[in-house]
């Protein structure tokens, strides 16, 4: 691929084509290759020219854009990241997405569109650079991998009330499904998890749903206050920090607002460093496949306090940025492939 991102906006609105080409084009390494209404026409101009990313609304004419995004994918892959009024509270919708192989999802408000657009500008730029990177054939690797469960022998209970530990997980793009593999492999018994996965407002909940369906431990979205338990997971709450925090010889987690950190929130940056101040040599830090480098530190400052720490390998990530970042800084002591994380976590659990 060039150092141009190419990239085709298909979008029945011809506010939004207008707004996200202005926006995109203020960026020299994107260039805009179409703005179609409808998927037939978006076939006509990726037979003139083809991607390297794609922004796809849901709701279109003639054909919905899931149908569209299957067709692609199973075609002619190309990244595609989902733009839509339609993936928010929709759990099936979302999830359908992500399995059809979008990589990454922008839920757009049924109102004041223009105004979101430009707000979210720097996030657009984000996904569509991120896409770009995506490598496609990993991430449908991941979908067809049967789920290895894991094993773990739990220590004693009076060892386990001084050095009960804590499993603190971060990803991005391609995250949801490694999420998925990561969680599936764990048994019932599994120490505490928490991980903050780069995901919107309302996305976080029906992600955290899912994965309580398909998975043997218990896992939901990240309230204030919940505990960390044994055999449960927490997700950070879209547009919400997470972290860990002591009370007595009882963890848990504050959920909390702020300001960006990494461009993100959730970051995993905060969450990381959380850990480090409250978990110190009872954390295990995970870092997953995703674009940039949040949690690179985070990791770094775990690492130096004491924690063990993994990152997903170049090989099985669908976007080695986080994990690459995290391990040039030195912040990973064990690089492992996805399928080997959770056995080799549990390991040292």
């Amino acid at each position: 691929m060039s150092s141009i991102i190419k990239v085709l906006i298909v979008d029945d609105s011809a506010l939004v084509r207008r707004t996200l080409v202005e926006i995109l084009s203020e960026h020299s390494d994107i260039e805009i290759v179409g703005a179609a209404t409808e998927p037939f026409a978006a076939v006509e101009i990726i037979r003139r020219c083809v991607p390297d990313v794609i922004i796809l609304d849901v709701e279109m004419p003639k054909m919905d854009g899931l149908t569209f995004l299957r067709k692609i994918m199973a075609q002619r892959p190309i990244p595609v990241v989902i733009c839509s009024t339609l993936v928010g509270d929709n759990n099936e919708t979302h999830m359908r997405a992500l399995e059809y192989g979008a990589v990454e999802i922008i839920q757009k408000p049924a109102l004041n569109t223009q105004q979101f657009l430009r707000d979210g500008a720097v996030r657009f730029i984000d996904a569509v650079r991120a896409a770009a990177h995506a490598d496609l054939r990993k991430l449908k690797r991941q979908f067809a991998a049967p789920a290895i469960r894991a094993t773990f022998k739990p220590r004693s209970a009076a060892m386990a009330r001084t050095t009960e530990k804590v499993i603190v997980v971060g990803a991005s793009t391609g995250g949801t499904e490694a999420i998925k593999r990561f969680l599936e492999a764990m048994p019932l018994d599994c120490p505490a998890i928490v991980i903050v996965q780069h995901m919107p407002e309302n996305f976080t909940r029906s992600f955290a749903q899912r994965m309580n369906q398909v998975c043997g431990i218990a896992v939901k979205e990240a309230e204030h206050g919940d505990s960390l338990l044994r055999g449960h997971a927490l997700i950070a709450p879209g547009n919400f920090h997470m972290m860990v925090a002591r009370s007595g010889a009882r963890y848990h987690v504050d959920v909390k607002q702020g300001p960006l950190v990494s461009r993100h929130r959730p970051s995993v940056d905060v969450l990381f460093r959380s850990a480090a101040q409250y978990l110190g040599a009872n954390g295990v830090g995970v870092i997953l496949t995703g674009m940039g480098n949040d949690g690179a530190s985070g990791l770094l400052a775990m690492r130096q306090a004491g924690a063990t720490t993994f990152g997903q390998d170049e090989a099985t990530s669908v976007v080695y940025g986080m994990p690459k970042a995290a391990n040039e800084l030195g912040a990973v002591m064990n690089e492992l492939p996805l399928t080997q994380l959770p056995q080799a976590v549990l390991n040292v659990c």
